[in-house]
């Protein structure tokens, strides 16, 4: 029994250093030249096994930010996507194949994040920021999307010891897709390749130039479509009856039982004076909730998707969830029952949540076309949060 105890220590320990599939992430980082605004655009689906989550406001100096926490961080000191009052943002996805060396620090990129969004106001400033911090403390094991106010957007592959940039305006596309590998890690390891072969079937369905974040976020990030299997989207969802289920496995999808969140951030236009930032947010995974927009000029995060120790848009899409994914136990989980968002008879609930997003980003185009104070702007983003919030205690 004593030499039993020692080898089972040790396989704990190894299976603790896995990947797991709950720590993913897919996103994209998108230069001007791809996007419907001429505006540089971020996208993260947040996989997690913290799925109570917050988007809170920080008073920093130099830089104030919005950030995508946790929900019992209440100091922004650990962020997972974020905007600050420079114009300059950032996303994480972990990177499986990156080099790690034992005994140096890890896991730290929700730091690394939060120290950015204080400190940096443009894509050269996060790179000076990794060259200057690189080393066995820095506990990088990372793919770092940013965007800034000129209009620059970049991905970073980032471990304890060394960095990898590269540029959206550089690549065919004018965008990068990435999901948990680093292109300059070990070339078929990693993780993430099933989701990351999906995102860009999707990406490339849509002409040159037209990227934008109500596609991103109504058509990519809801995706339940699958790169090897034949399965249906949400928008095929009606063609079954709701007198018997119809159950899609969601393990390796972009939209996953597993993503807290859902963000796209609209960057500035670097030739427009004052142009704002937008930060879109979809708290809970998105085939539950809705998008709002957030400005870090507000100076405030919008209340149903910050106060409490379960913001109310959190736990509304939380409540939606259990009535699509009805099956609490670990392998059932995976499992969505499509007839209960959507069916031929018309009474599934995705089509409502769907149509007030459609309003929210309606409303938000036209708001944007003039300028507006802070007061204007929290008030603005705390109404599109009430419609969204009421749509949501809507379904029954």
């Amino acid at each position: 029994m004593k030499k039993i105890l020692p080898f089972l220590a040790i396989i704990l320990v190894l299976l603790s250093s896995l990947p797991f599939p709950d720590h993913a992430c897919t996103t994209a980082v998108i230069s001007p030249g791809a996007s419907s605004s001429d505006r540089p655009l971020l996208w993260k689906n947040r996989d997690t096994d913290f799925l109570n989550n917050k988007v809170i406001f920080v008073s920093e100096s130099p830089f104030s930010y919005l950030a995508l926490v946790n929900a019992e961080d209440r100091s922004g000191r650990w962020a997972y996507a974020g905007l600050n009052s420079a114009g300059f943002a950032i996303f994480n996805s972990v990177a499986y194949n990156l080099p790690e060396s034992s005994g140096e620090m890890k896991d730290m990129e929700g730091t690394i994040m939060a120290d950015a969004l204080r400190k940096c106001s443009s894509v050269a400033d996060f790179e000076n920021y990794i060259q200057e911090n690189l080393g066995p403390s820095l506990g990088s094991l990372a793919n770092f999307g940013v965007l800034d106010a000129q209009g620059d957007a970049a991905l970073f592959e980032v471990s304890n010891r060394a960095f990898k940039k590269y540029t959206a305006a550089d690549f065919p596309e004018k965008y990068i897709i990435n999901t948990n590998f680093a292109r300059s890690g070990e070339a078929e390891t990693g993780a993430g390749y099933l989701r990351f072969e999906r995102a860009s079937q999707l990406f490339g369905q849509i002409p040159p130039g037209q990227i934008s974040p109500y596609l991103i976020l109504g058509r990519i990030s809801r995706d339940t479509g699958h790169a090897l299997v034949q399965q249906p989207v949400y928008s095929q969802f009606k063609a079954f009856s709701a007198k018997k289920p119809f159950w899609i496995a969601t393990r390796d999808t972009i939209d996953r039982e597993s993503t807290s969140a859902a963000v796209v951030v609209c960057g500035r236009k670097a030739d427009q004076k004052n142009s704002l930032a937008t930060l879109w947010v979809m708290l809970g995974e998105p085939l539950f909730t809705i998008a709002i927009p957030m400005w870090v000029e507000a100076g405030a995060s919008a209340i149903p998707l910050a106060q409490g120790d379960k913001a109310a848009l959190y736990l509304e899409s939380k409540r939606l969830k259990k009535i699509g994914r009805p099956h609490p136990e670990s392998d059932r989980r995976e499992y969505l029952e499509a007839t209960r968002l959507d069916n031929r008879e018309g009474t599934g609930f995705l089509p409502r949540l769907l149509e007030t997003e459609k309003e929210i980003f309606a409303s938000t185009e036209e708001f944007l076309k003039f300028s507006h104070t802070p007061a204007e702007l929290t008030a603005f983003q705390e109404q599109m949060a009430e419609k969204a919030l009421a749509s949501l205690r809507a379904v029954h």
